[in-house]
């Protein structure tokens, strides 16, 4: 019993091992760290700065926020309290009877706060009010009227561009939980789902894959992260995808594939990593995006095929089932590519076909073994 318990264990951290080195999150994030980067080069973050403000985090955007008002603010009111002190204004001070202040009711360091305050957010109370009789005053007046307005333009800047980000356009485009492999218009491929959950449409769709291993040249050089290019296409094409419903794309394995070489039982053992993106303009923000998913050995399942999601109700309108959406079914498959292609009757699989049985329209008496991804 404690033998069986402690393979599950070595299983579960091994998997879970697995998953942590990947390079390309299930969400688009790259898993990657930048070490021993020369310190002039941080510089270049300062000089790029709009591109910084805008790509760190919420938390440090209201932050800059609440920081640059206040800091502001409680600068130019100590510079009202130096000219109110300048000329004699304070409360402390001996003022003569015909004493004539800078500031009118600018008193102490809280009013001079108070001031500044309403000077740069154009309050204007009328409790607090600027004389014509110090001109240092009515420059530092304009100084901060300015200051304050490129202040509150550049704050706008960075809260709009960050809310209009085109990552956060990609959120709306999702894939499936796992890849198949199974046989496709007589050949065999590796197919994926993506879908767009928004109706509006994304312009000039194009998808593709890289594959990600650690390969050892015939000099004896390891390269870590090996890139293969992976294409992924459709019945009508790979470039300009009409993504207006779930699209399934798949990717033949022939004999130029990476995926030649490996079997039904051998693919879990291997270590790569398929990262797919897919490139496109927003149709209601002309914003270009990209969307990135990946998959691991342990994320491709040989031997299944995707359940349908489209169907045509009574109505004659289209509908999409998205409980669908990362389901397959077995189906015969062969061991290998390489059975498939050169082994006759490898290549022969069901055609009795899986319906959808999550509409009015389809009568299923024995539905198929559903597995779930």
């Amino acid at each position: 019993m404690f033998g069986f318990m402690n393979k599950r264990i070595q299983d579960w951290l091994a998997d879970r091992r697995c998953r942590r080195t990947r390079l390309v999150t299930k969400d688009g994030r790259c898993n990657i760290e930048y070490g021993n980067i020369h310190y002039s080069n941080h510089f270049a973050f300062l000089a790029d700065f709009w591109t910084t403000f805008v790509e760190i985090r919420w938390r440090f955007v209201l932050l800059l926020f609440i920081a640059s008002f206040t800091l502001s603010w409680f600068i130019f009111g100590l510079l009202w309290y130096w000219i109110a002190r300048s000329n004699g204004d304070l409360t402390w001070q001996n003022q003569e009877l015909d004493h004539t202040p800078c500031v009118d009711n600018v008193d102490g360091l809280t009013t001079a706060f108070l001031y500044s305050l309403e000077t740069q957010t154009t309050i204007g109370y009328g409790g607090r009010a600027l004389t014509p009789f110090c001109p240092g005053a009515v420059a530092l007046l304009i100084i901060q009227s300015l200051l304050g307005a490129i202040i509150n333009c550049f704050m706008c800047g960075v809260i709009l561009s960050k809310i209009s980000l085109p990552k956060k356009r990609a959120k709306t485009i999702t894939f499936s939980d796992m890849a198949v492999i199974s046989p496709k218009n007589g050949s065999l491929c590796l197919s994926i789902r993506v879908a767009n959950l928004r109706k509006t449409l994304m312009i000039g769709s194009q998808i593709y894959g890289k594959l990600l291993r650690t390969t050892v040249t015939p000099d004896g050089e390891t390269i870590i992260m090996d890139q293969v290019n992976i294409d992924f296409m459709m019945d009508a094409g790979k470039d300009n995808l009409f993504f207006i419903c779930p699209l399934t794309l798949y990717h033949v394995i022939d004999k130029s594939s990476p995926f030649f070489e490996m079997a039904v039982d051998t693919l879990h053992k291997q270590e790569f990593e398929l990262v797919v993106f897919l490139d496109g303009t927003a149709e209601s923000t002309s914003s270009t995006c990209q969307v990135r998913t990946s998959f691991i050995p342990q994320e491709v399942m040989w031997g299944y095929n995707f359940l349908p999601i489209i169907s045509r109700s009574k109505e004659g309108k289209y509908r999409v089932d998205f409980s669908n959406f990362s389901k397959a079914v077995p189906v015969a498959t062969a061991h290998c590519a390489y059975c498939f292609h050169n082994i006759k009757g490898h290549h022969h699989h069901s055609r009795d076909g899986h319906d959808n049985q999550g509409f009015e329209v389809i009568d299923i008496n024995d539905p198929p073994n559903v597995t779930k991804m």
